[in-house]
């Protein structure tokens, strides 16, 4: 008997000798006569596995489980010691880089909106940024640029006023 077996988009056909032929009768749990045998197991077989709909879902799923060994292209067995990222909760830790990026992204447009938002004083500017945003102490700024704490506590005020007015104003 030859079984036609859908695979993706093509149908292979496979030679069954009289013992398979018996057991896919058996597994299919048919009745009937024998003349009729081979085109029942066939039109049985069409109908639970030819399916497309079965062979795309199996296409997509047959490879989700892990194997146990991991091999290159060269055939070299992969470190299984890390875990593969749909294995993990919390997959940050494969995008640490692109989040970096993202951040320091965010951090330079901000940056960006400040120096604008402050115009000409752009003293204030980096004041603000590396106390405000940094978090470097009033002190250690002012000892770096020298001058006193408070001209540099007096400055950031304006600066924290100035930036909430233009906030307030920006348009969206």
């Amino acid at each position: 008997m030859r079984l036609s077996i859908r695979y993706e988009n093509q149908f292979q056909s496979i030679e069954l000798n009289e013992e398979e032929t018996q057991e896919m009768w058996v597994s299919l749990s048919l009745e009937g006569e024998n003349l009729e045998k081979e085109k029942l197991i066939q039109k049985t077989f069409d109908e639970k596995f030819n399916k497309p709909e079965y062979n795309i879902w199996h296409r997509e799923t047959r490879h989700l489980t892990t194997p146990k060994e991991r091999f290159n292209d060269d055939g070299d067995e992969y470190d299984t010691s890390e875990p593969l990222m749909k294995e993990v909760a919390d997959d940050r830790i494969f995008r640490k880089d692109e989040i970096e990026r993202a951040y320091q992204d965010d951090y330079e447009g901000v940056c960006k909106w400040i120096r604008t938002a402050l115009g000409k004083k752009q003293d204030w500017a980096d004041m603000f940024i590396a106390v405000r945003m940094e978090g470097m102490s009033i002190r250690e700024y002012a000892s770096s640029i020298g001058v006193s704490e408070n001209n540099i506590t007096q400055k950031l005020k304006r600066a924290t006023k100035k930036l909430e007015q233009e906030y307030k104003n920006r348009q969206i």
